[in-house]
């Protein structure tokens, strides 16, 4: 109420900014994205051949890791070129899931200064106005006008520092599972082209001797 209407912006952002983080707390909790043993199950399905659809949708539908693993189980019997394709492919998609309302928060860190300073401004027009049409008047009424208008700039950066501060936190989080992800899916990988048999080439025949010359 004192920092004016130019608060409810910075209200806005604090109240997005917070649905937010409560989230991606939520959705990035390691048990969620990496659960514990699903790479050392997933390659003894593998092994056994239990990877009936059943099987991998319900991995694809379990976890982001489950996701990727079941994108490389979906191909197996192609090359490991095109194996390691689709789990590139599933990966950028996988990060970008787990990326999700992060570029808005790091929004929200950047324009909260910004709109805590347009509050501020506004707030010391609105004094300066006054000041020119009825004089001075009293300095304390005047230092009370200021501390009331600097009240949006702190404000803005009670909700821009955290808001920063978490933005990278999760950011960090993320390249972090990226790694173990992309440790799972090579071991996947190599159990799924380097443990099969190649195939084996035809022999050929050896050319028969050349006939030793007849004595004449």
């Amino acid at each position: 109420m004192a920092g004016g209407w130019a608060m409810v912006p910075i209200l806005i952002c604090s109240a997005v900014a917070l649905a937010i983080v409560l989230e991606r707390c939520w959705t990035l909790r390691r048990s969620s994205v990496l659960p514990p043993g699903l790479g050392d199950e997933v390659r003894q399905w593998a092994r056994s051949g239990q990877l009936d659809p059943g099987h991998l949708e319900t991995l694809s539908n379990g976890s982001p890791l489950g996701e990727l693993l079941a994108a490389a189980l979906a191909v197996r019997r192609q090359p490991r070129e095109i194996i390691k394709e689709r789990i590139e492919d599933t990966g950028r998609h996988v990060v970008h899931q787990m990326e999700r309302y992060l570029n808005t928060l790091g929004t929200i860190a950047l324009i909260g200064p910004l709109l805590g300073l347009f509050g501020t401004v506004i707030g010391l027009i609105d004094m300066f106005m006054e000041v020119m049409r009825g004089g001075i008047g009293d300095p304390a009424r005047m230092a009370g006008g200021i501390g009331t208008a600097l009240i949006c700039t702190a404000a803005g950066l009670t909700v821009a520092i955290p808001a920063y501060v978490l933005h990278r936190y999760f950011r960090s989080r993320v390249a972090g599972y990226c790694v173990q992800m992309e440790k799972q899916a090579t071991a996947l990988l190599d159990d799924l082209t380097l443990a099969a048999p190649a195939p084996a080439r035809a022999r050929r025949a050896p050319a028969p001797a050349p006939a030793a010359p007849s004595a004449g």
